[in-house]
């Protein structure tokens, strides 16, 4: 009866034990990080694909970011641009809807201060109010393999050529 009444104990603490270990991770629910690595990507629900548009000067020169859903998984978008040494985090785009296709232009220049560029996934909108993605898709600055344009119909054309090819290529899969 002993032997039994300390098992219970042991299993008790151990139980208690897990439920501390876990506690955090299940309060954060972050979902996984996954690297981007080129200009276009498909996985995790999305498909993505970045292009320059250049602009007379280099201040006029834009990034454009495409991402496409490729499932019904999520309801909102959030994209940071984070400092790598300092960690600061600047907001470039706050919660948007992603229902068809999103186009998130920004300033090629932006990419000098804030390279790491975090898009984070939501699958509901409580979700993104919480600040809990599911998945977040991070590119460690604009990634080499991005072409450039100097048409903005040449660099729309490219875009939606790239997403069809990889969405061809089979969903949830990497290029």
């Amino acid at each position: 009866m002993r032997n039994a009444a300390a098992q219970g104990g042991v299993r008790y603490r151990l139980a208690v034990v897990l439920i501390l270990l876990v506690l955090p991770t299940l309060a954060l629910s972050q979902g996984p990080e996954i690297h981007g690595e080129n200009s276009v990507f498909a996985g995790h629900g999305v498909a993505i694909a970045w292009g320059v548009l250049k602009g007379q000067t280099e201040e006029q020169t834009q990034v454009i970011l495409r991402i496409i859903p490729t499932d019904t998984s999520f309801a909102a978008v959030r994209i940071e641009g984070v400092d790598p040494f300092t960690q600061s985090r600047r907001v470039i785009i706050d919660g948007r809807p992603l229902h068809d296709r999103l186009d998130v232009r920004t300033p090629r220049g932006t990419f000098a201060d804030f390279p790491r560029r975090e898009i984070r996934l939501y699958r509901t909108d409580a979700d993104w109010q919480a600040h809990k993605p599911s998945v977040t898709i991070f590119y460690l600055g604009l990634p080499d393999t991005t072409p450039e344009f100097t048409s903005e119909a040449a660099l729309f054309t490219y875009l939606d050529e790239a997403l069809a090819k990889v969405q061809g290529a089979g969903q949830g899969k990497k290029p």
